[in-house]
């Protein structure tokens, strides 16, 4: 039996889906938006009849009728954390993504809302997979210093998953026998420790950690954060942990290819800007290399931004020595998501039910 899969990926600055029969992609569109759009809306659930106003024309510029799809394919984030797989998208699982329960406000969480409305509006199963709220971080990394604060996973997982399996898969080796550092390199920046197939940790780049990207502000020192906001708007500033920081505070534009344009220029602002975004990059991989003990099969590099040269080459200089470096551009997601899809719709696979509590329940017997 064949199976119309619709796959929908929302980012920081785009609007991607890809139909696939089986396991065969008809076509693959994408639509970008500029900070400036996006920002029109106040929370990022406000992007989602936007959004399906996207969806909904680029499929009819391919003469697709969203009734003759099968099942609806979204990313997700933004609920309690979830183990890795694929997820059946229910009204539990929507309301929390809405609710973002899980304390992160992450584009991606619009794949379960808009995977899910159309489900409803076409009565069709939908399915989420490898959300960015995935926890798998060894104890290590949750602890802070301070007492009932821990640090909670939200990263990018399903790309960078995907790509640490296929390039597994490359050296004939299986993803649970190898250790990865994975920068996902695009809109939003995060860096990941991958060890026997398990993102034991990583960078939570829409909360205000690790390098700062085209739409988020990276790590902040706290008492300088507290300082901003005596005279900013706390709203203000979540936004810009994952919506208007970064290029967007600096330049005014999320638009990687302007800013680019301006280094190839010679501008010293944006020169600057732009390589001190690879240096915050090269840290975190340096820092995962510690989680490691310096035993890194490989640094693998992905994501939009890969297509620009001077990243790999910044990202080669410094950390080179640390491991071998491979750059897989763009990203693996459609298929990722595809693919384990319809190995459920087959019956070669189980997918998971959501759960509604968060897969770390806290430190048993300690008071921390």
């Amino acid at each position: 039996m064949d199976f119309k899969i619709l796959v929908i990926n929302p980012g920081s600055t785009s609007t991607k889906i890809s139909l696939f029969v089986n396991k065969k992609e008809l076509f693959q569109k994408s639509q970008f938006h500029d900070a400036p759009v996006l920002l029109q809306f106040p929370h990022v659930n406000g992007q989602v009849p936007f959004r399906y106003q996207v969806i909904l024309d680029m499929l009819k510029e391919e003469g697709v009728d969203p009734s003759d799809i099968d099942v609806f394919v979204g990313r997700g984030g933004s609920a309690c954390t979830q183990p890795s797989g694929v997820t059946i998208i229910d009204q539990k699982l929507y309301d929390d993504t809405e609710a973002a329960v899980g304390g992160s406000e992450h584009a991606a969480k619009l794949g379960v809302m808009l995977a899910w409305r159309f489900a409803q509006n076409y009565h069709k199963p939908a399915y989420t997979l490898n959300p960015t709220n995935v926890d798998e971080y060894c104890d290590y990394a949750r602890l802070t210093g301070i007492r009932g604060l821990y640090r909670t996973p939200h990263s990018h997982v399903l790309n960078p998953k995907a790509v640490a399996e296929a390039h597994a898969e490359s050296i004939g080796k299986r993803y649970e026998d190898c250790n990865f550092i994975v920068g996902h390199i695009d809109g939003g920046v995060t860096v990941s420790t991958h060890y026997h197939g398990k993102m034991i940790d990583g960078t939570m780049g829409a909360d205000g950690d690790g390098p700062f990207a085209p739409t988020r502000i990276g790590s902040v020192p706290v008492l300088e954060l507290l300082d901003y906001l005596e005279t900013h708007p706390l709203d203000d500033v979540r936004r810009m942990c994952s919506r208007s920081g970064g290029f967007v505070s600096l330049f005014g534009t999320s638009n990687s290819d302007t800013v680019h344009a301006l280094v190839e220029q010679g501008d010293k602002k944006a020169t600057l800007v732009w390589n001190t975004m690879i240096y915050q990059i090269c840290k975190s991989i340096g820092e995962m290399s510690a989680v490691l003990c310096g035993k890194v099969d490989a640094i693998l590099l992905t994501g939009g931004l890969m297509r620009f040269d001077d990243i790999t080459e910044g990202i080669k200089e410094r950390c080179g020595w640390i491991a071998p470096i491979y750059v897989y551009p763009g990203e693996m997601e459609q298929e990722a998501m595809a693919f384990p899809v319809l190995k459920v719709l087959r019956g070669e696979a189980e997918a998971i039910t959501y759960s509604g509590k968060n897969v770390w329940q806290g430190f048993e017997g300690m008071d921390l």
